[in-house]
């Protein structure tokens, strides 16, 4: 028995060191500004908040939605491969990259839309068409169902918006319980943030340090990390889900084949609750395709978009 008692003793002890160990102070966010906000990047003073957005490229006007713990930076290959022909507008949804927390504390799909809705109207924009990933692409399809006048396509790339039937991502559950959510809001070990990311790739050998990096930093950005555990405290629930069925905007649907947090059957529900839908599944790639394959999703999207109405 006392055997036992010192082996617990000494994990307990190795758990508290590693957690010690991990603890990461926030960083400021004039520091990240300067790291990754770069030239094109502008700062909109919306609802009490200071959106970071982007808005490059000219042409007829997409609006792009990261999901969730990522930020605009996720579409910057899309941006590379489009700018030529589209005038691409990103942000970082609140509690997300530069723009930070939501004073108000306001993190369900419904706020995003209105954050959405709010940037636009700030730039004067009224027609365009919108993509999202994962949380993203559940904004984006929500926006569709409540201001279809403004929308001209939409693309979902492993978006959310059907209740999981599986256990939620350890990671995800975590994150909202009272105790162990609040832990992570302070201890935040890189080693963690890598293993999250290579679960959403379909190749983990894709991603680099300077990925890792740029993830676990911009979740380091003062206040971000408190509005994730507020965030996941809400729960997953989606809204309007019975309205994916009145969406009638023509629709491209991106799934990776190895998407292990949305199942590419969801893919498969939307494409049949969406009527006139198109359908991509990548086979090598994950739940972030877009930011694992830029060139081969960009390529699909540029041809949805250019095609024309029967």
């Amino acid at each position: 028995m006392k055997i036992m008692l010192t082996f617990l003793a000494v994990i307990a002890g190795l758990i508290i060191g590693i957690s010690v160990l991990s603890i990461r102070a926030d960083i400021p966010v004039d520091d990240l500004v300067e790291k990754y906000g770069g030239p094109t990047s502008h700062f909109a003073k919306i609802d009490g908040m200071n959106v970071h957005f982007r808005d490059e490229g000219t042409g007829p006007i997409l609006v792009l939605v990261h999901g969730s713990n990522a930020s605009l930076h996720t579409w910057d290959g899309w941006t590379e491969q489009m700018k030529d022909q589209f005038r691409i507008i990103r942000m970082d949804l609140s509690g997300h990259g530069l723009t930070g927390p939501d004073p108000r504390s306001r993190y369900t799909v419904s706020d995003y839309v209105n954050m959405i809705d709010a940037l636009v109207q700030h730039l004067g924009v009224e027609i365009f068409s919108i993509g999202g990933n994962s949380l993203g692409g559940a904004v984006a399809w929500n926006y569709t169902v409540r201001h279809p006048d403004n929308v001209e396509k939409l693309i979902l790339v492993d978006a959310a918006g059907y209740p999981w039937e599986e256990p939620l991502p350890l990671i995800l559950r975590l994150a909202g319980m009272p105790v162990i959510g609040q832990i992570m809001s302070v201890v935040t070990p890189r080693f963690g943030i890598r293993d999250s990311i290579q679960q959403v790739y379909g190749n983990p050998s894709r991603v680099t340090d300077a990925l890792v990096t740029r993830y676990h930093q911009l979740l380091l950005r003062e206040g971000n990390r408190d509005a994730t555990y507020l965030r996941f405290r809400q729960g997953f629930s989606i809204e309007n889900v019975d309205l994916i069925q009145s969406i009638s905007v023509p629709t491209l649907i991106q799934w990776g084949a190895r998407d292990t947090w949305i199942l590419p059957k969801y893919a498969e529900r939307f494409h049949q609750d969406i009527a006139g839908s198109v359908l991509h599944i990548y086979p090598d790639l994950g739940h972030v395709p877009m930011e694992e394959d830029p060139l081969k999703t960009a390529q699909d999207t540029r041809a949805f978009l250019n095609r024309t109405a029967p």
